[in-house]
């Protein structure tokens, strides 16, 4: 399976999504760069493969949401 909730690195770790864009919204809640809110920035080294996977999966649609149009 593709995509990023399900890479792993050569030694087994889940790869942070941080793409060096490191940039907070608008309402400072969420990095415009990898869609991570501050405090899952903050736990990522501490959080298991299981976490880190979960965080991932909800990246997607955390980007879909921004990439929308706003409706006024």
């Amino acid at each position: 399976m593709n995509g990023p909730a399900k890479r792993l690195a050569p030694d087994g770790e889940v790869p942070s999504p941080c793409v060096s864009i490191c940039t907070m919204d608008a309402a400072g809640v969420l990095c415009l760069g990898c869609y991570r809110t501050l405090d899952e920035i903050a736990a990522w080294s501490m959080l298991d493969a299981d976490a880190k996977r979960a965080v991932l999966a909800a990246l997607a649609s955390r980007r879909a949401v921004a990439a929308s149009p706003q409706t006024p």
